[in-house]
């Protein structure tokens, strides 16, 4: 039998797993900082670790709380109309819930109570993500230009955002939430322009709608 330990975890942006982006870097403003655990909370768990530009993070999807009972999944990607093996997938759906994730590293907090801690952005993961591992990006190695990657070979498409409430949101949250919101984080199966959404992103709770031009913000309100 094997075990992890949880050597840290993952304070983000996104509150819930609704309004998540997909894929990491697609919401380059989507900021996280990784907190460890008093056994690792040391200054030379990290030294040297600003010397690089990445980091992956080995985590678990750890709202994901059933097994999975097929090992077939049905990739967003694809509509959610087409069934692939779940290993030919990143779907959290998956045995031992792991996730392999790259988020760029915006600085290191060296003092201060929690220090050291890792200040990184265009996270994919949700507030309270565990990390098992953190690794460096290494270009040469982890960088393959030539690789294919079947159905997942390009990134999912934007749309427009058009904010039509008046809300006091700072200018760093709104490019957040629009960043987030320009992914359509909704179902692909919904079609009904009428529906509305709501999520929580940076503390703050956001309502919208699907419309043929883009997404429209109906409502940004903090949440206390």
């Amino acid at each position: 039998m094997h075990s992890l330990n949880t050597i840290a975890t993952l304070r983000t942006c996104y509150t819930g797993k609704f309004g998540v982006p997909r894929q990491s870097g697609l919401a380059s403003s989507a900021w996280g900082v990784i907190e460890f655990e008093p056994a690792y909370r040391r200054e030379e768990a990290v030294r040297g670790i600003e010397e690089f530009s990445h980091l992956w993070l080995i985590t678990m999807f750890h709202l994901v709380e059933e097994e999975p009972k097929s090992l077939m999944v049905r990739p967003p990607k694809l509509g959610g109309n087409e069934r692939k093996g779940v290993f030919a997938t990143r779907s959290p759906f998956r045995p031992n819930r792991l996730a392999l994730t790259v988020v760029k590293l915006e600085r290191v907090e060296r003092e201060g109570e929690g220090a050291p801690r890792l200040f990184v952005s265009g996270v994919d993961l949700v507030d309270g993500t565990p990390v098992f591992d953190i690794k460096p990006y290494v270009r040469y190695a982890d960088s393959i230009p030539e690789a294919r990657s079947s159905f997942a070979d390009t990134p999912p498409p934007t749309v427009p955002v058009r904010w039509e409430c008046e809300s006091a949101v700072p200018d760093e949250v709104r490019e957040v939430i629009s960043q987030s919101l320009a992914l359509q984080p909704q179902p692909a199966y919904h079609e009904d322009t009428a529906r509305e959404y709501a999520t929580e992103i940076s503390g703050w709770r956001v309502r919208w709608v699907m419309a043929e031009e883009g997404v429209c913000v109906k409502s940004c309100e903090k949440v206390d």
